[in-house]
């Protein structure tokens, strides 16, 4: 699944081509994906002009005077800038076509999302889909402090903890085996035993990676590239994610695999207590 920097790597990719530019068509080719298409969207968007391209965790956010629409990649979808004229493929299923160029919607598994957020519902980040995400780790609000304070009394495991997204939000598998990694601290322990010095660690290994990530053009995930046709690289520089049985880079014992809420996990038993 496209994650934080993949998402903010579309972000980037998009903006020039869409900011402030009028929408001159629309097309859906199936009736939703995650759920359904907005009704009326090709007469909502039509002749509107894209005021900005915004993000909140991994959903991209495309804003207008009369509303916001909200883009998610779901598990393997990607979105691509390509001129007006070029043929859809198998599992195309939204266009949005500004002049001689479209933001093209590709999702072969049907989980992402493209919906719609009027300005007279209030601000978008109070759609249902977006009001319980935490704080941005890319914004000065998210601190080892606020993780520390948010997790008192927790026993959940701060692996499970990162990925709710209700503390912080978008730090998704991938990325946060490599923060616990980073900061040393084991995927299994029980977040209300976590020191504030620890989080600290914590918030600045989360911050540097996904940073780093997004400089590399994210992952390159099975289904993610990005709006150029890209691939990214962080991939390449992953301590434990995905490394199964190979040896951890600092200590060379080998990297564990295991299962935290139907997701893998990956973490060095040394490095990592």
């Amino acid at each position: 699944m496209p994650e934080l920097p993949e998402v903010e790597v579309t972000r980037r990719g998009v903006a020039p081509h869409l900011q402030d530019r009028m929408v001159t068509d629309v097309t859906l080719r199936h009736s939703g994906l995650r759920w359904p298409f907005p009704v009326d969207l090709a007469t909502r968007l039509r002749g509107h002009v894209v005021r900005d391209i915004g993000r909140r965790g991994k959903y991209l956010l495309l804003g207008f005077d009369h509303g916001s629409l909200i883009i998610h990649l779901g598990m393997s979808g990607h979105l691509r800038v390509l001129p007006s004229d070029t043929a859809p493929r198998k599992h195309d299923h939204f266009d949005l076509v500004i002049g001689e160029q479209l933001l093209r919607l590709h999702d072969p598994r049907r989980f992402g999302a493209v919906l719609w957020h009027a300005h007279d519902d209030g601000p978008v980040e109070g759609h249902a889909l977006l009001r319980g995400l935490g704080v941005e780790p890319l914004e000065g609000s998210f601190t080892g402090a606020l993780l520390h304070r948010q997790t008192r009394n927790r026993s959940q495991a701060i692996k499970q903890v990162l990925l709710a997204g209700n503390i912080v939000v978008g730090v998704g598998n991938i990325y946060a085996s490599e923060s616990l990694f980073r900061a040393a601290i084991n995927p299994k322990t029980p977040a209300g035993r976590i020191s504030l010095a620890r989080y600290e660690k914590l918030a600045q290994a989360i911050r540097e990676i996904l940073a780093e990530a997004i400089l590399q053009g994210g992952s390159t995930l099975r289904d993610f590239i990005a709006v150029n046709g890209q691939s990214g690289y962080f991939q390449q520089n992953y301590f434990v994610y995905n490394r199964a049985d190979e040896p951890c880079r600092v200590c060379q014992a080998p990297v564990r695999q295991i299962v935290q809420g139907q997701r893998s996990t990956f973490y060095c038993v040394n490095c990592q207590k």
